[in-house]
């Protein structure tokens, strides 16, 4: 099943949505550090409600740490930026991918986008918005992969 990625995120609820859609899901969510604030934050712990028992939560001090990690697991990482290069709907998701999501102010480090075996985007209509809400991206980014490896059913 693909696995969730946050790297350096910086806004405790956003983190807290993401964790809540892991657990509704059985998602792997992994947060690699520094993050913008502390894993005991009181609105990371409200915005994920009471189902932090279900979260299979891995905390990653850096991102040599979490590449270590893959290194060892294998699958690709498939990174989520507005400079991708394929629409995430483009995409043909496997079972084993990693979903990696930047920090809110400026996305992916550019080191870790060089790293992607595919760097996808995902449209939108007006020129105008930069981005969506990483809560936002990353439920939509799942719930695709999701359907199209029929975890849906």
């Amino acid at each position: 099943m693909p696995r969730v990625v946050l790297v350096n995120p910086e806004i405790p609820p956003n983190t807290g949505n993401i964790a809540r859609t892991c657990a509704a899901t059985c998602t792997e969510l992994h947060l690699v550090g520094p993050l913008g604030f502390e894993i005991s934050d009181r609105y990371l712990k409200r915005a994920g409600l009471d189902y932090w028992p279900y979260v299979n939560l891995h905390y990653h001090d850096k991102l040599e740490d979490f590449q270590a990690l893959v290194a060892k697991k294998g699958g690709r990482l498939i990174g989520f930026s507005v400079s991708g290069t394929t629409s995430y709907l483009e995409c043909v998701f496997q079972a084993d991918d990693w979903l990696l999501f930047g920090k809110e102010t400026a996305g992916l480090p550019p080191s870790l986008r060089d790293k992607c075996d595919r760097l996808v985007y995902i449209p939108m209509a007006q020129p105008e918005v930069r981005s969506l809400n990483l809560s936002v991206s990353a439920a939509v980014g799942l719930f695709e992969a999701r359907r199209q490896l029929g975890y849906l059913k």
